[in-house]
């Protein structure tokens, strides 16, 4: 039986801010009975719902009638799980209740340690009336990590103002299947891209004061046929060269304190149970000293999923062995069962240590065992998130992100035209959300508290600046009716221009098109939308198709008829701004492809990081060759691209790059049209030969580059040669000696320059500390004359 006076006060050494995390939590965990040192392990999810309408996988089978509050707080508590983020609740009102429920806990606990306190934030804080950002995919398309860091930095701010400690955020999964549900959380379908806008993201939300949470380590997206949770079949170069890099780079160049493990299993081993994956890799070789949280049940699908567990006890000792330290979202395995388990000898208190002393030091790194730890936080009553400021940012990333893929002349729209408005998404403001949002994941199930923001549809915003718009929808999103065809196919036919909106609606376990558990069995448009499109285009009246969607959808050859087509995953709140301005010229479109888009609905989902045998061969009837390749993207200005050289070469070819050395490379970019505009410089590296094949071209640098007309710039990149290593035979990673390319891109399938170098010494191994980053450096030029 543990004590029941009070052990928390001025004198407690865990409570010294002269002593360091380390020290002031080896001074608390002697002190505690196992039943104190368990409870600091659980979240609590009060809110949770056991209707079957839920916001995690088999929350209606995982959640069952939990013991009254005070039982829950008897011993302490670890976290507490989504108070803003499971129903709609007044930003100030749950602020209130928040530190409500904290007073208690704190009073409850010998100790005095408040909970943990976390949160969904992947396109914003998961929360009624919170700023609503693009989703990840739209930061790739960006190619901006500095406003992504922007946009996190905004999210963390108002997650600390209303108490909040940890975010559940980013997602660095690399896409490797368009028809898997959860390709819209993705940033994009190359590790570099991914790593880069992932570690920006982490530096926003870690320096606003919250702790960024790493997901889904590791091997998520890659699942066999796209099927979400379904067996990974990777082997071990895939996950070393391609899924891991990102997690790597969000560690050492953001900073993130916590990781949470995937529902997947790699070759029969669910990475919850993978002591390999969670303690040899991510901590004894990577060093990473934060802490482990499960995915949601993730603990006991040991037991009901994978079906390597017996028990709740035995799920528990599998996922404490591996290296998770706390059960999300709700205590179930590491409540009674782990308790039971411990005493009875079958699991050693020693693991249970291990997963405490991490938690406590990051309850203290977060201010929680300070003395001047406030249970509410400053100015509550003028807490507001959804501001100005966040508007600002959320509005330039969705500019950003739109990505123009095709364009014979006929945007920006001209001025007068009659434009007819056609498609299911088109007058609907959830199509510029994504499955994370608030108002899609949880709003939906509370449709009587309205959206809680201003959410303009692409209609709404078009008709500011069109003054001559018609609209039919044409079809729904999903459903096989086409009544509504003839009527758009007649708009169409009566207007200048047809803007033609299709895409998806995002959601959760099949409530969505897109979204996680809305996986596909193909990449065709949803419903009876490819119908439209072919109706519409049939007409003759020049087609700007624009695509609002999660995943990239392929379609068709009929596309090539259409006279421009725009690429958007869910914007976000302002989305609607963002893409009327791109339409109407106000705004000159920047954005580049984060993942191909497939020309084919049925053929092999295949990215762009593909070996000489992944691309088109004369050995297969089946082309994968995309219909618009990763990395591509137009503008409403023109670029010349000229004088590529290595910068401080020898006259030989190819020009000599140590293997532990770096190869500068520059490129000169000049705007050769009448406008302002951005280009995205992209750099790729090819290994023509190697001991294990390799793909054709992979990312290794990028930056975005705005010029004025006639303007001209220098961009001159430093590639560590740790940039070019791989998984070898040995299964360790190298930077292998010999010949390999260095090629400039407008995107990974139009190539303005190559460079031939060769890397020169000895085979070299190279582990978690090799160099991450492709260092970037832009001259600007005197303006060259611009014709009249």
């Amino acid at each position: 039986m543990r004590s029941q006076l009070p052990v928390h006060g001025d004198a407690a050494p865990w409570r010294d801010p002269r002593l360091s995390p380390t020290e002031r939590a080896e001074a608390l965990l002697p002190l505690m009975t196992l039943e104190e040192k368990i409870a600091q392990l659980v979240g609590v999810w009060v809110g949770a719902d056991a209707s079957g309408e839920g916001v995690a996988p088999h929350q209606s089978d995982m959640i069952s009638e939990l013991p009254p509050w005070n039982s829950l707080i008897e011993y302490g508590l670890g976290q507490l799980t989504r108070p803003f983020g499971t129903a709609p609740v007044d930003p100030v009102v749950g602020a209130r209740s928040l530190a409500a429920s904290q007073a208690q806990i704190v009073a409850a606990s010998r100790f005095g340690i408040p909970a943990q306190v976390h949160e969904e934030c992947l396109t914003g804080f998961a929360a009624w009336r919170a700023t609503v950002y693009p989703t990840p995919l739209s930061w790739g398309a960006s190619f901006d990590p500095d406003l992504v860091e922007a946009m996190a930095d905004r999210i963390g701010r108002s997650m600390r103002a209303a108490g909040v400690h940890q975010g559940l955020a980013p997602v660095l999964d690399v896409t490797r299947d368009y028809r898997w549900g959860r390709v819209e959380e993705t940033i994009g379908e190359d590790p570099y891209l991914v790593g880069t806008t992932g570690a920006a993201y982490v530096r926003g939300l870690e320096g606003a004061g919250i702790v960024a949470t790493l997901k889904h380590f590791a091997g998520y997206s890659a699942s066999r046929g796209g099927r979400n949770h379904a067996p990974v079949p990777m082997g071990r170069r895939e996950l070393t060269d391609v899924i891991l890099p990102p997690f790597e780079m969000a560690l050492r160049l953001g900073g993130a304190r916590s990781v949470m493990n995937s529902y997947a299993e790699i070759d029969g081993l669910p990475a919850a149970a993978d002591e390999e994956l969670l303690t040899g890799l991510l901590r004894d070789e990577w060093g990473f000293s934060g802490v482990v949280v499960a995915d949601y049940f993730a603990v006991r699908f040991l037991e009901t999923l994978h079906r390597v567990a017996a028990d709740a006890a035995d799920a528990a000792r599998l996922a404490l062995r591996a290296g998770i330290d706390v059960e999300l979202p709700t205590v179930d395995a590491f409540g009674a069962p782990l308790v039971e388990a411990v005493r009875h000898g079958d699991v050693d208190e020693a693991l249970i240590d291990r997963a405490l002393r991490r938690v406590l030091i990051q309850k203290i790194e977060v201010g929680l065992l300070d003395e001047d730890w406030q249970v509410l936080p400053d100015d509550v009553a003028n807490l507001r998130l959804d501001d100005e400021v966040s508007q600002d940012v959320a509005v330039r990333l969705a500019r950003e992100s739109v990505v123009l893929l095709r364009n014979s002349g006929v945007l920006p729209l001209a001025v007068g035209s009659r434009v007819a408005l056609i498609g299911p998404v088109a007058d609907d403001p959830m199509a510029m959300l994504g499955c994370y949002s608030f108002p899609n994941h949880v709003g939906i199930h509370h449709s009587e508290h309205g959206l809680g923001l201003e959410i303009p549809s692409l209609r709404d915003e078009l008709a500011r600046r069109v003054p001559l718009l018609s609209h039919e929808p044409g079809c729904a999103i999903t459903g096989e009716d086409t009544a509504g065809i003839p009527a758009a196919v007649a708009a169409a036919a009566a207007a200048d221009v047809c803007v033609l909106a299709v895409g998806d609606r995002a959601g959760m376990f099949g409530r969505g098109t897109s979204g996680e558990g809305c996986d596909a069995v193909d990449l065709r448009l949803p419903g009876v939308q490819a119908d439209l499109v072919r109706a519409v285009l049939a007409t003759g009246t020049p087609v700007v198709l624009v695509l609002m969607t999660g995943r990239p959808y392929a379609l068709g050859p009929e596309v090539d008829t259409a006279a421009a087509v725009v690429q958007a995953f869910f914007l976000g709140q302002l989305g609607g701004q963002a893409l009327a301005e791109v339409l109407t010229g106000a705004v000159n479109p920047s954005g580049r492809l984060p993942v191909s888009v497939p020309r084919d609905a049925g053929g092999l989902p295949s990215t762009y990081l593909a070996p000489p045998l992944g691309r088109r061969t004369q050995v297969s009837s089946v082309d994968p060759t995309p219909a618009y390749p990763f990395g591509h993207g137009l503008s409403y200005t023109t670029f010349e691209w000229s004088d590529a050289t290595v910068v401080g070469a020898a006259d030989e070819t190819p020009a000599a790059w140590p293997v532990d050395g770096e190869a500068r490379v520059r490129i000169t970019v000049t705007n050769t049209g009448d406008r302002a505009g951005t280009e995205v410089v992209q750099l790729y590296l090819h290994d023509p030969v190697a001991q294990t094949t390799r793909p054709v071209v992979r990312l290794v640098g990028y930056t975005r580059l705005p010029l004025a007309p006639g303007e001209a710039a220098h961009v001159t990149f430093g590639v560590p040669a740790d940039l070019a290593s791989f998984c070898g035979l040995s299964g360790r990673r190298i930077v292998e000696p010999g010949d390999v390319e260095l090629r400039f891109g407008r995107s990974s399938g139009d190539v303005a320059a190559t460079l031939p170098l060769r890397l020169t010494g000895v085979e070299r191994q190279v582990g978690h500390h090799r160099d991450l980053l492709t260092s970037v450096r832009v001259e600007p030029l005197v303006a060259v004359p611009h014709p009249a």
